[in-house]
């Protein structure tokens, strides 16, 4: 049964337990990405059968198995993740920018100008539960970058297939080729590239602990996202809200995996026990029982505040991953949220809305890295590149003065550099 605390009973820093349980794989890891950098396709077909059970003569997903994919998918769903796939597309053409250019007058010209990256890379995990969300969130927003070639890895079944959601989804995406590989063999292919699998400049995308381990070892060489980890929900209510409607949005987190954590924050000692029983209530009628069971009793909590204000600053601490506000003014309590990676405003708005429908994207900063983090979208795909201009009048004037500061910082060949133009003149 999940524990009801009262607030102070416990560090706010404890309340998501991170990493609870989580074992050292960077070792393992690391084998796995020599392997795959030395010996390439050879080594992914077999992990792919070692690991999957998968028996691949191609890696690379072909435009008839797509086409097949599309023809078993189900015309009601086609339609849904096509409506999905317009709402994030709305949403995200907003963050799209522009350059500048700063044109003075006196020979000078600054600017920026804005690169998408040229090819990129997407991890979909395919393990316990296939995500099409997924693939449109993190396909989408690297389209509109402009990104010029978008590719996927995700783990295939035993019988060597990709769960067909997948590949309607990227379908409807726009992703130019799928790669039928996962786990950290999958993030050592894209960052160092194989036979088969093409380099890329960014990786992205939620997995297991051996995948973010993975794309942590890689870094540097590749670009990524996120250390994401296991998924996170506070609700912030008070109590009026439905103990029934708050309970299924904890335990729609809770089933993702056992890591999982959902906190509910409430100033009511009532909802807090109603929503304890609901809980229980609940579990039992789930296709994920199991999953979601060890993560209700394991990281979940029910925390009693003593008011709304100290419930906003637990969530403030906590810098959760989702943050639900169940209370009567949403819109009043946004302004005091510091840190969440997506709010999600009064009692009709469930974390699932965002999971699937709504358009803002749904791969957010986890274990407290929304203090310094933001949600996937466009700005993960670009780059910016700078430039300066300067007529000879106009670096004249300002010679002296980079030689000044580079002298300062024993760099004389840097001061020369400014003022030797003008020296020659003067020979």
């Amino acid at each position: 049964m999940i524990r009801i605390m009262t607030y102070g009973e416990t560090p706010n820093s404890e309340i998501f337990l991170r990493g609870l349980g989580v074992v050292d794989v960077s070792d393992v890891v690391r084998v796995i990405i020599d392997d795959v950098r030395a010996n390439g396709d050879r080594a992914l077909l077999s992990y792919e059968e070692r690991f999957d059970h998968a028996h691949l003569s191609s890696l690379e997903v072909s435009a008839t198995e797509i086409e097949a994919a599309l023809a078993a998918t189900e015309p009601a769903f086609l339609d849904i993740l096509r409506r999905a796939a317009a709402n994030i597309r709305r949403f995200h053409e907003q963050q799209k920018r522009q350059g500048f250019v700063l044109d003075e007058a006196n020979g000078v010209m600054l600017g920026q100008k804005i690169e998408p990256m040229e090819r990129v890379g997407l991890y979909v995990p395919g393990g316990t539960a296939a995500y099409p969300s997924t693939v449109l969130m993190d396909a989408i927003p690297a389209k509109i970058a402009g990104c010029r070639e978008v590719v996927i890895v995700t783990p295939p079944n035993a019988e060597g297939k990709i769960n067909p959601a997948i590949l309607a989804a990227a379908s409807v995406a726009g992703v130019d080729r799928i790669f039928k590989t996962g786990g950290a063999q999958a993030i050592a292919a894209l960052a160092y590239g194989t036979e088969s699998v093409p380099r890329v400049d960014k990786i992205v995308g939620p997995g297991n602990a051996y995948v973010a381990e993975a794309k942590r070892q890689v870094f540097g060489t590749v670009a990524i996202d996120m250390i994401a980890g296991p998924s996170e929900v506070l609700i912030v209510s008070d109590g009026k809200s439905d103990a029934r409607h708050l309970a299924a949005d904890m335990l729609a987190q809770a089933e993702h995996d056992k890591m999982a954590t959902a906190v509910l924050v409430t100033d009511s000692m009532a909802l807090a026990h109603a929503v304890q029983s609901e809980l229980e209530a609940q579990l039992p009628r789930l296709a994920r029982e199991e999953i979601a069971r060890a993560s209700i009793e394991n990281n979940g909590k029910i925390i009693v505040a003593e008011d709304l204000s100290a419930a906003i600053e637990i969530a403030n601490e906590i810098a959760p991953e989702h943050l639900e506000l169940c209370v009567d003014e949403p819109f009043a309590y946004l302004g005091a949220i510091r840190h969440a990676g997506s709010v999600f405003l009064g009692r009709n708005t469930p974390e699932a809305l965002g999971d699937y429908l709504a358009g803002p994207n749904h791969t957010l900063p986890t274990g407290g890295t929304a203090r310094f983090s933001s949600p996937l979208g466009v700005d993960d795909f670009i780059k910016k590149t700078q430039f300066i201009y300067y007529t000879k009048d106009a670096l004249g004037a300002v010679a002296e003065d980079i030689a000044v500061f580079a002298r300062k910082e024993g760099l004389t060949a840097h001061a020369k550099s400014a003022v030797i133009r003008f020296e020659e003149e003067q020979s």
